[in-house]
């Protein structure tokens, strides 16, 4: 769910997102994909068995990856075939196997696992009502994210600066570039959230259950990723200067959003993937520790380097020229240069480029 949070943490890509114009077209996007999910769930559930779990996230997975070339396409206002020559077989295959399938898949597993600890709706005892509402809810979200990357994609093909197109290429260079770094980030985290919840479910056995466990986990690995974060978003000054500039409300924010959420949002898909489909328990202590270290690296290292690339875009606020910005012959330079990575862009360079377009 990377792209996810790309979407809302990152300033350059929320605001375009987020426009009133683009959120109403969103709200059709998203209900048209609901009232054909519903259509093929009542379908499909005539001729496949959707009580087995494997099949119900086989068809879900298949509607979703349906789903996100369709509401991508929306995104792109532009034809399928003109978007394949467009972008490119590579991202319209990460399109639909990852945000597609992949991510349907996720959240399917997250809506199991959400119904079975928090109401006690279990897919394996009543299977009828899950399965609807884990295909639904995964197409539309689905649709939703899809049409966002599309419209992204159409801004960047019409000249806007995209700093960070959320497809994580950016976080495969970034782990490549500061492999310790990321390493360090990644596994600190992970291996002192999987501790806590080892040692507190050891403790007493109501902090074992799943229910104790989303909480524990949830709690202990966002509030990792908000460190996380600003340590990736390289703040001077120390922690308590960090913390001081970046004020309590929006830490308050990035806590709630995406730090609890999303910490939770993996916790419930890693306990679907335990209890529906290798149908084991998620109160044992190695499922414990393995679920709540996987949490915990995954957030941290997202989250350091979500704070990493709004490091860089504020750099390019601060040093390039709005009307410098807007070129995408610029653009396309400063997001390949290699110290732009690290340490922000080459001073030298933006000068020489704002000069040659100041003459």
């Amino acid at each position: 769910m990377l792209h996810r949070m790309a979407l809302r943490v990152l300033p350059s890509l929320a605001l375009v997102v987020t426009e009133e114009s683009v959120r109403k077209r969103k709200r059709w996007v998203m209900f048209v994909p609901g009232l054909v999910a519903f259509a093929i769930y009542r379908l499909a559930k005539q001729v496949l068995p959707l009580s087995d779990a494997v099949t119900l996230l086989a068809v879900s997975g298949l509607v979703s990856a349906a789903t996100a070339v369709w509401a991508y396409r929306m995104g792109r206002q532009v034809s399928l075939a003109q978007a394949w020559r467009e972008d490119g077989v590579q991202r319209l295959a990460w399109l639909t196997g990852w945000i597609g399938f992949a991510y349907g898949v996720q959240l399917s597993l997250m809506v199991l696992a959400l119904l079975k600890l928090f109401v006690n709706y279990d897919f394996l005892v009543h299977p009828d009502g899950p399965a609807m509402m884990a295909i639904i809810i995964a197409c539309t979200s689905v649709a939703r994210d899809a049409f966002e990357i599309g419209h992204v994609r159409l801004l960047q093909r019409q000249g806007e600066p995209v700093v960070t197109f959320p497809d994580g290429v950016d976080f495969r260079d970034a782990v490549v570039a500061e492999t310790g770094r990321m390493v360090r980030w990644a596994l600190l985290p992970a291996v002192g959230c999987a501790a806590v919840a080892v040692a507190l479910g050891a403790v007493h056995d109501l902090a074992a259950t799943g229910l104790a466990q989303t909480l524990i986990v949830t709690l202990c690995a966002g509030s990792l990723a908000v460190w996380a974060y600003l340590a990736g978003e390289q703040r001077p000054g120390g922690w308590r200067a960090m913390m001081s500039r970046a004020g309590w409300m929006e830490l308050f924010r990035y806590w709630w959003w995406p730090g609890l959420a999303f910490a939770a949002t993996y916790y419930l898909s890693w306990a679907g993937l335990m209890f529906f489909v290798l149908h084991a328990d998620v109160s044992g202590v190695v499922a414990r520790g393995a679920i709540a270290g996987a949490v915990a690296g995954m957030m941290a290292a997202y989250c350091y380097y979500l704070g990493h690339r709004r490091h860089v875009e504020n750099q390019l606020r601060q040093i390039v020229p709005p009307s410098l910005l807007r070129c995408p012959f610029v653009m396309g330079i400063l997001s390949k240069q290699p110290a732009l990575s690290q340490n922000g862009p080459p001073q030298e360079a933006l000068s020489a480029m704002a000069a040659g377009k100041q003459r």
